[in-house]
């Protein structure tokens, strides 16, 4: 059996094995877009068992963790071994307009997806116009109607005095 030995592909590997990173490997690459009124986080997780997943929010940061851990096999003679056990984290800063409260995650063939939906008063909203009736305001819960010198003067600016 004939072996081919490149010392600059041994060393990126003992490289990659000391700082923690492999050639190539950007770790956790993910997609993150806006399907409709929800953001959709996918993120490439292979080998990766699924409770070894951690996905949380806190305030505004969204948190996944994973870990990949192989077991050692202390009688066998390695002929390759390129898969390290890893550690993964990855973090992203979310609007306060996500509802935390219903971000869902699952896990299949190997990607996660996470979905952050909007919270209410974050989407969009149609505000109807009236007309000819009286402009209201809330006061501690109640409604009452301003009288209409009332509504003409909060229309009206305020005068720009000029001085000479």
């Amino acid at each position: 059996m004939t072996m081919f030995f490149d010392p600059f592909r041994e060393f990126s590997r003992v490289a990659g094995a000391v700082l923690g990173t492999l050639p190539g490997t950007t770790g956790m690459p993910v997609d993150l877009y806006l399907e409709g009124d929800q953001y959709v986080l996918k993120a490439d997780l292979p080998g990766v068992r699924p409770d070894s997943i951690d996905v949380s929010v806190d305030g505004q940061v969204l948190t996944v963790r994973a870990e990949r851990m192989e077991d050692v096999k202390e009688d066998v003679t390695w002929i390759a071994n390129e898969r390290p056990d890893l550690s993964l984290l990855r973090q992203f800063t979310v609007s306060d307009g996500i509802d935390g409260e219903h971000v869902s995650a699952s896990y299949d063939d190997g990607v996660l997806t996470v979905v952050l939906p909007l919270a209410e008063r974050a989407r969009a909203h149609k505000i109807q116009v009236g007309s000819g009736q009286p402009a209201q305001r809330s006061v501690e819960g109640t409604t009452e109607q301003q009288p209409a010198a009332e509504q003409q003067q909060k229309a009206e600016p305020a005068p720009v005095h000029q001085q000479a």
